[in-house]
């Protein structure tokens, strides 16, 4: 996927290296076979819908069981820092507020928190031109998963409209495979 030869620059930029439904169904032994040992997640969206105050119970422990395996885990989103760093502090786990993502500062300072390096870390994220491009750009391990709420930020809404055109030809060309879940735009959004 996203290491894969013959793909033009961009492409290979906003490809997944593979997708998932949601954190849950990632494989963590695959992983862990990969090399991966830290893991940078976004917020909303990913972890939990937009504007959720706290972690449900069932997200705490997944993220106890990803310590128990051997995983470090991070939190990097553009969103505000009492936001962010309340949330992550609850899960115990570091953050990354206002990260201005994709460029690569927050996801260089994620991998400083983490004491990986980008071949030992991957990004999970629910957006191609923030998470996945972020991720792809330093050679990051990157997993696109569906937004878990239609719910966003207004800027997102419009943001998710060109990303599901650019989700639609990569399926096309079978580069998320054939089950790759229909996007953001292909969903109607509250106003």
């Amino acid at each position: 996927m996203a290491g894969s030869s013959g793909l033009s620059g961009i492409t290979r930029l906003l490809c997944p290296a593979e997708w998932a439904e949601s954190i849950y169904a990632i494989d963590l032994d695959d992983l862990r076979r990969r090399g991966v040992r830290g893991l940078v997640f976004d917020l909303d969206n990913t972890l939990i819908p937009w504007r959720s105050p706290r972690p449900p119970a069932e997200l705490a422990a997944w993220f106890s069981t990803l310590g128990r395996l051997g995983f470090k885990a991070c939190i990097v989103s553009n969103n505000s820092v009492p936001r962010v760093n309340a949330f992550a502090s609850a899960l115990g786990v570091p953050a990354v507020a206002r990260a201005s993502k994709p460029r690569r500062r927050a996801f260089h300072r994620a991998m400083a928190l983490l004491g990986t390096t980008a071949a030992e870390t991957a990004v999970v994220g629910d957006q191609m031109f923030t998470d996945v491009l972020g991720g792809n750009r330093l050679g990051m391990y990157t997993i696109l998963v569906t937004p878990v709420s239609r719910w966003e930020f207004p800027g997102t809404m419009l943001v998710r409209r060109v990303e599901a055109l650019v989700l639609a030809r990569l399926r096309r060309r079978g580069l998320l495979g054939k089950k790759a879940p229909p996007r953001g735009g292909d969903a109607p959004h509250p106003a």
